[in-house]
C-alpha cells in the first residue's frame, strides 16, 4: 500500500471517531420477547443444548473441512492488502451461496466486505461470526487472517442447520482491512452491529487464549514543515523540518518514563526529505499511540502533540497532524462469555496460556461496545513465532494450521450452542455486558 493512498484515506476518516466510547448502543441489551419460532419450540430454552446438536456440529465441521481447508491455502497463496481483499471476497462468498446463505455485499460501503444469512432471518437471537482475510505487506499471511477467516468460515457453514433448535439467526460477517483501515469501526459507526446479541471470531496466535487483552491505540501522521536551503552554501536560510523530527522522536522516548505502564508509543519516518544536500522542508512520521485503557487516550494523544509542539519551537518548524485510521479500543472482557469459552477450551484440551500480556491492537475492540463479543486465539506455531514475522507467515498452511482450522470451528461453534441454548447464560451475558456499558 503506498503513504498517498494511506493519506488519501485517513483525509476521509471522520475524527469524530474519537467518541467511539460515546457512540453506544440506543438502548441495554435484554432478553428479547419470544417470537414466533420460539412459541414453536418445546421446553425451556436452557432444554435445548443436546448431545444431538453437538454431534451435527461435529459432523458438519467434518463435512465442510477438506472444503475450507482449500480455500485457507488459496488465501494464503494470494495475499491481499487492506482495502483490496477481492479475490479472497470472491471465493469465500462463492462458497457460502453455494451451500445456500444469501449475500449481502458492501457492508457498511466497504468494497471487499459482506454477509452471509441462512435461511429466513427471522429468529429471536443474532450471531455475528466475523471472518477476517487481509494481509500485510511484504510478509503475506504473517498475521494469520488466511486461517482465521477460514476458521469463520466453517463456523458459519456447520452452525446454519442449528438456527431453528437456537432460535438464533447465524451471521457472516466479512470484515476487510482490518490491518490498516480497522474497517470494523465503519461497521459500528454505521450501526452494522447495533442488532446483534453476540459477535464472535477466533485469531491465530503462538499461545491460546479465551480472552485477548487488546490495547487502545490511536494512529496518527504528523507533518513537520520548515523551509528548504541549500544544505552546504545556505543552510542557515533554511528550517529543517527532518531535524523536527528527530526532536520529537526523543521527547516521546523521554515521555515514556512518565506515563502509564500499558502505554506504548512508536511510530517510524515516512518522509524525511528529498536529496541529502536541501534542507528538508517537509518531514513526516506515522505514531501508533496505546494503552490498555481507551480513556487513557485522549490524555496521551495530548502529550504526545506537545512533544510535537516543542520540537517545531526548538527547530522553527509547523506542524500538524492527521488521522490514519479510526481508533480501536479496547476489547470489553465479558466474564460470563469467557467463562463459557475456558469450559470449551477445557472440555477440547485446550491449555490455556494466559501470562497477562497484551495481544496487539485490533478494531474488534469497538465492537464489544455493542455486544458482547469474543476473541479467543489458538497457537499454530512450533517455535513460539509472534505474529507479525515470516516465521508466523511460515505456518499458515502447516498440518497445524489445519487442525486449527477445525479446532478453532468447533470453539466458535460451542461457544453459541452453550449459550443460545441457555436462558441463565443468555441473562448473565447480557447483565455483563450492560454493567460494563452502562454502570
Amino acid at each position: 500500500m503506498k503513504m498517498s493512498q494511506i493519506n488519501n484515506k485517513s483525509q476521509q476518516i471522520n475524527d469524530k471517531s474519537q467518541q467511539i466510547l460515546l457512540d453506544r448502543p440506543s438502548g441495554k441489551l435484554s432478553d428479547r420477547p419470544s417470537g414466533k419460532l420460539s412459541d414453536r419450540l418445546s421446553g425451556k430454552l436452557s432444554d435445548r443444548l443436546s448431545d444431538n446438536l453437538l454431534d451435527r456440529l461435529s459432523g458438519r465441521l467434518q463435512e465442510f473441512l477438506p472444503e475450507i481447508i482449500a480455500l485457507n491455502d488459496y488465501l494464503a497463496n494470494h495475499p491481499e492488502l487492506s482495502g483490496e481483499e477481492y479475490l479472497a471476497c470472491k471465493a469465500m462468498t462463492n462458497i457460502l451461496k453455494t451451500h445456500g446463505f444469501q449475500i449481502e455485499e458492501k457492508i457498511a460501503n466497504l468494497e471487499t466486505s459482506f454477509r452471509g444469512i441462512y435461511g429466513a432471518n427471522n429468529h429471536t437471537y443474532k450471531v455475528a461470526i466475523l471472518a477476517e482475510y487481509d494481509a500485510l505487506k511484504d510478509l503475506g499471511h504473517g498475521c494469520g487472517h488466511c486461517v482465521s477467516g477460514s476458521i469463520s468460515m466453517l463456523a458459519a457453514l456447520a452452525l446454519a442447520q442449528c438456527q431453528e433448535e437456537l432460535d438464533t439467526d447465524i451471521h457472516i460477517i466479512g470484515t476487510p482491512g482490518e490491518e490498516l483501515y480497522a474497517s470494523k469501526c465503519d461497521m459500528v459507526n454505521l450501526g452494522v452491529f447495533d442488532d446483534y446479541d453476540l459477535a464472535i471470531m477466533l485469531h491465530l496466535n503462538n499461545k491460546n487464549l479465551i480472552h485477548s487483552k487488546l490495547y487502545a491505540i490511536d494512529t496518527f501522521q504528523y507533518n513537520f514543515h520548515g523551509k528548504a536551503a541549500h544544505a552546504a552554501a545556505a543552510p542557515w536560510e533554511g528550517a529543517n523540518a527532518l531535524n523536527a523530527v528527530q526532536l520529537f522522536f526523543h521527547a516521546m522516548d523521554m515521555l515514556r518514563q512518565h506515563v502509564l505502564p500499558d502505554t506504548k508509543l512508536h511510530g517510524i519516518i515516512v518522509n524525511g526529505g528529498s536529496a541529502a544536500n536541501i534542507v528538508p522542508d517537509e518531514a513526516s512520521v506515522e505514531i501508533n499511540i496505546r494503552s490498555g485503557e481507551t480513556s487513557y487516550l485522549d490524555e496521551l494523544n495530548r502529550l504526545v502533540d506537545d512533544c510535537a509542539r516543542g520540537a517545531a519551537i526548538a527547530t522553527q518548524t509547523t506542524w500538524d497532524k492527521s488521522r490514519t485510521s479510526d481508533r480501536n479500543c479496547e476489547l470489553l472482557k465479558n466474564e460470563t462469555g469467557v467463562q463459557v469459552l475456558g469450559e470449551i477450551y477445557r472440555e477440547l484440551g485446550i491449555q490455556v496460556e494466559d501470562d497477562g500480556s497484551f495481544f496487539g491492537s485490533s478494531d474488534i475492540g469497538n465492537v464489544s461496545y455493542k455486544c458482547p463479543t469474543f476473541h479467543p486465539t489458538l497457537n499454530i506455531t512450533e517455535d513460539r513465532s509472534p505474529i507479525h514475522t515470516q516465521g508466523f507467515a511460515n505456518c499458515v498452511k502447516t498440518k497445524k494450521a489445519h487442525q486449527a482450522i477445525e479446532l478453532g470451528a468447533k470453539v466458535i461453534g460451542m461457544q453459541i450452542l452453550k449459550i443460545f441454548s441457555s436462558d441463565e447464560l443468555i441473562k448473565k451475558m447480557k447483565e455483563d455486558f450492560n454493567s460494563m456499558i452502562y454502570e
